[in-house]
């Protein structure tokens, strides 16, 4: 079994998501069957490399939301991550293109340690207030998973796995991906949001046992979901 995530690194829901879908896919009896894929998605392209000011100033800008508003779904949120044992630090979060990064999860992948760089990656964006623009604080989660820090850096530098990061965005669009995280297995059935446990361990049983074209098991691909799965999307996370 194959399953695709698309999933933004400056995207909350993606980290919390990505914690309920393993803690399925390690009590799916075929967890050793089961290969994971991580594609890139930006939710918001047009963010300068670094951008001033807080992440709650950037979305309060951004989406026209009140600073209070913003600081009570910060706070919503942080209690959702730590109930999966995630330690979410909005005060410190760099607000950061996430495209550059993007870019090394794409070499992570092609070395095997895709998984391993994605984790580092949304660790540090969410819980150590990391610049994910930073060709530094690159190269040393490259280093970190396994990824000689000279090769990251010449990476970085010029313009490889640019084409990688585009053509997963591109492919997002096609299949009608607005938000994220998204899930796909075995490109016949879609997850959106950041689902229940629940959820993502009846669909592996679902898709082992059937076969069939893509359609969405729980959420919507657009990005608006009202079954419960969270998910964050251009105008915004819920």
């Amino acid at each position: 079994m194959r399953i695709d995530v698309w999933s933004d690194i400056a995207c909350p829901w993606c980290f919390i998501g990505k914690r309920r879908f393993e803690a399925a896919l390690d009590a799916f009896v075929h967890r050793d069957e089961v290969d994971v894929e991580w594609h890139s998605f930006q939710l918001d392209p047009t963010l300068p490399t670094r951008a001033d000011g807080s992440e709650a100033d950037y979305l309060s800008r951004s989406k026209g939301m009140a600073l209070d508003q913003v600081e009570q779904m910060f706070r919503h949120v942080e209690a959702q991550a730590a109930g999966e044992g995630l330690r979410f630090d909005f005060d410190s979060v760099v607000v950061a293109n996430s495209f550059t990064a993007h870019r090394l999860l794409q070499l992570a992948k092609a070395q095997g340690v895709g998984g391993e760089a994605k984790e580092a990656l949304l660790s540090g964006h969410f819980e150590q207030g990391r610049d994910i623009s930073d060709h530094d604080y690159l190269a040393e989660v490259g280093q970190a998973v396994g990824i000689d820090p000279a090769l990251v850096r010449r990476v970085l530098d010029s313009d490889e796995f640019v084409a990688e990061v585009e053509a997963d965005i591109a492919e997002a669009r096609a299949l009608g991906i607005g938000g994220v995280p998204f899930f796909v297995i075995d490109r016949r059935y879609g997850i959106s949001g950041a689902q229940p446990s629940a959820v993502f361990a009846e669909a592996l049983e679902t898709s082992w046992q059937e076969s069939g074209k893509l359609s969405v098991l729980a959420g919507d691909p657009s990005g608006s979901d009202s079954t419960g799965g969270a998910a964050c999307g251009p105008e915004g996370c819920d």
